[in-house]
């Protein structure tokens, strides 16, 4: 069996990177612990006093808005993509990557760091950093959702992080099969599920004292899931705010069952009833699982204002039940036509397209795109509304402008600075976008608000938000 040594090394350069930054500008010198005042109850979001110490949330706050990120809260930390840095890279931007967070971001010592695994197990384990480290690895590109992203666009509108289309990543996680680690602690025959603890913590409401982050999995489908038990994201390890040193990754879940900071395995005989199970992330009673088929566009922006002539619309899709098999764009009124599948194809990653078409008449336009999967499900027109917001995968939309006359008719009998019966020069756009084809779009937008408010929201100082903790991870 395997068992804890009270005298791992921290292994060398862990943590290396935040945001695309050395750790020593993301975590405090000093860790950071907010206890409440006594007789003052805890602001939402923070750690229980006898907690584990947390990164100061301003400096979480400050990395977040200086790599770009849109923040919808400054503590607990929760900012999303601009789909401007969703590109047609099989993987994305490492410094950009959605965080998701409930309470304040654990600073764990990987040299004292450990993960229990008991409950219903034949041999306990406590293991180490170093002992996961020496076990056989994995690799695997999957992307990860957030449960309530486009919750933005929900109509009527429900409580929760008003995430745009950002909520979402992929990156190449590395790490040990969890079937591997439960394999060593030998399940009992009565343990029936997983519950999955975090060492994030705090209060929420309708639970007396400090809750942990906890989420199970059914243990007959974790060998289909293929979790990993993760320590490095795109080569490194793990970021403080993606769960330095240990998280799970279960690839084509929404993230929420994807628990960061993991402390503890606990295999038990009932049905889990924690706050972050039957309270948050389920619909009619049922907890969230495989994402939705979904696609986004990504060019052209939302409002962006073009020359009549070709257009190249671009995007991603991803589900959690099968690889990408087609996506479909309609531009105008005119009938749905197959965009082209670009980049490399990974069964949970994400999948790059394009769409090359002519616009002509002048006006405004409808852009839209739809994906369809590999188990036959379609984008819907309008997404299944649910009180918390989640899961809802409307077929996305974006407006844009045909403006003027095609350019090559532009002409004039005496052009600027030229001589007479030249043509005069034309100007490809009327925007700040100096390319020919067009920019990408905004996270913040949703497909009936075209304003690039990701845009407006780096321009303007952000305010720590004071809401109560949302309902999506």
């Amino acid at each position: 069996m395997m068992t804890a040594n009270q005298h791992t090394p921290r292994p060398a350069g862990s943590p290396a990177y935040y945001l695309g930054r050395p750790a020593s500008l993301w975590i405090a010198a000093t860790p950071q612990r907010r206890p409440a005042a006594a007789g003052t109850p805890r602001p939402p979001g923070a750690p229980p006093a006898a907690g584990v110490p947390v990164v100061d949330p301003a400096k979480a706050y400050g990395q977040a808005t200086a790599a770009g990120l849109v923040v919808h809260r400054a503590d607990p930390l929760n900012a999303e993509t601009p789909l401007t840095a969703l590109t047609g890279a099989d993987l994305g931007p490492g410094d950009r990557f959605y965080v998701r967070n409930h309470f304040g971001i654990p600073h764990l010592d990987p040299a004292t760091w450990r993960l229990a695994v008991g409950g219903l197990a034949v041999r306990p384990l406590s293991l180490s950093l170093a002992e996961l480290r020496a076990m056989p690895s994995r690799t695997v590109v999957a992307t990860i959702e957030c449960a309530g992203n486009g919750r933005s666009a929900l109509d009527p509108a429900v409580a929760g992080e008003p995430w745009g289309l950002g909520a979402v990543g992929t990156a190449a996680w590395t790490g040990v099969p969890l079937t591997d680690v439960l394999e060593l602690a030998a399940p009992q025959p009565g343990a029936r599920e997983v519950v999955f603890r975090g060492a994030d913590s705090g209060q929420v409401a309708g639970r007396d004292g400090p809750v942990h982050f906890e989420r199970s999995l059914p243990l007959r489908r974790l060998g289909s899931a293929e979790a990993l038990l993760a320590y490095t994201m795109n080569g490194e390890p793990l970021p403080a705010a993606h769960g330095y040193p240990l998280r799970l990754v279960v690839p084509g879940w929404y993230g929420v069952a994807s628990v960061k900071w993991l402390t503890g395995i606990e295999l038990t005989s009932q049905a889990f009833g924690g706050h972050f199970q039957v309270d948050r992330y389920h619909i009619g009673g049922q907890p969230v699982t495989l994402q939705a088929v979904r696609s986004v566009i990504t060019e052209p922006r939302p409002g962006e204002s073009l020359e009549p002539g070709e257009v190249v619309v671009r995007g991603l899709a991803w589900s959690g039940a099968g690889p990408i098999a087609r996506v479909e764009v309609s531009i105008g009124d005119r009938p749905w036509q197959a965009a082209t599948l670009t980049g490399g194809q990974h069964r949970h990653g994400w999948r790059a397209w394009q769409l090359r078409a002519e616009v002509t008449e002048p006006g405004p336009v409808i852009v839209r795109a739809r994906a369809t999967d590999a188990a036959g499900r379609t984008q819907p027109g309008r997404g299944a509304w649910n009180p918390l917001g989640y899961a809802a995968n409307p077929l996305h939309q974006v407006a844009i402008s045909v403006c003027g006359a095609p350019a090559e008719a532009r002409a004039d009998t005496t052009a600027p600075n030229g001589a007479p019966g030249d043509p005069a020069p034309v100007r490809r756009r009327r925007h700040r976008a100096p390319h020919r084809h067009i920019r990408a779009g905004s996270a913040g937008d949703s497909p009936q608000k075209p304003a690039t408010t990701a845009f407006r929201a780096r321009r303007t100082p952000q305010r720590r938000p004071s809401e109560p903790p949302s309902a999506g991870r």
